[in-house]
């Protein structure tokens, strides 16, 4: 089952409770740290939900011409606040090609395994040949160790309850929000999928080479949590 549109803008809503400040801007600085040893003028980032992965990357890199798309329209418009160069269209009706391609924080987790072959499609006729396609996936120990739960947050206007479990390759969470409304409460409820890629399957898949796969211990439980792959056209 892909996710639809309006579980994606309900997870906007909710992204600021949701983030690990920590873990997120050391993601960032790996993919900025990788990016550094590359030369390249253009960049597209997929799934670029509010923008501030290529606002640290266009204060790293001023001089590249960054772009990021995203499903979400209230993604997008809080990127575009930020002054990023963002729109809200699918990768495959988009115009132009780049040196470089990211897609961070699991956005490749959001794809089932039949619609990779298509995705990876679309990534190659946006890359400029010799170009560089740089994404995370989630290991098997992330998915079964570090995702799964249920636990509620909340602030002064939010109630955000999320029950997560993971099994046959396919995470689910249900995402129910309660938000202040005047005297009362609307509730939303929807839910977001990811499923597990290994790195030999998105290689056969992807039609690209493959240059690196790192792995990640971003939440410091001891194992790998994620990997940072990066595949060439």
């Amino acid at each position: 089952m892909a996710n639809s549109t309006e579980s994606l803008d309900l997870y906007a809503k909710v992204e600021d409770l949701l983030e690990n400040s920590e873990a997120i801007l050391g993601l960032y600085g790996l993919y900025y740290d990788t990016l550094s040893q590359l030369s390249f003028d253009s960049l597209l980032d997929v799934g670029c939900g509010s923008g501030a992965y290529l606002v640290g990357l266009l204060e790293r890199f001023p001089s590249v011409a960054a772009k990021g798309i995203d499903l979400s329209g209230v993604m997008v418009a809080r990127a575009q606040a930020k002054g990023v160069d963002a729109e809200a269209i699918d990768l495959c009706d988009l115009d132009g090609s780049f040196d470089v391609t990211t897609a961070v924080f699991d956005m490749v987790n959001y794809l089932p395994k039949e619609s990779l072959e298509g995705f990876f499609s679309c990534i190659r006729a946006h890359l400029n040949e010799g170009g560089y396609f740089l994404f995370d996936i989630n290991t098997l120990y992330g998915f079964e160790n570090v995702a799964v739960g249920a636990y509620v947050i909340e602030d002064e206007t939010r109630f955000l309850a999320i029950d997560s479990d993971f099994g046959e390759g396919v995470y689910e969470a249900e995402f129910t929000l309660f938000e202040k409304q005047d005297s009362c409460y609307g509730k939303s409820q929807e839910r977001i999928h990811q499923y597990y890629h290994t790195v030999e399957e998105i290689v056969t898949l992807s039609g690209m080479t493959l240059v690196s796969s790192d792995e990640i211990v971003l939440y410091g439980l001891g194992e790998a949590d994620k990997q940072l792959v990066m595949l060439k056209k």
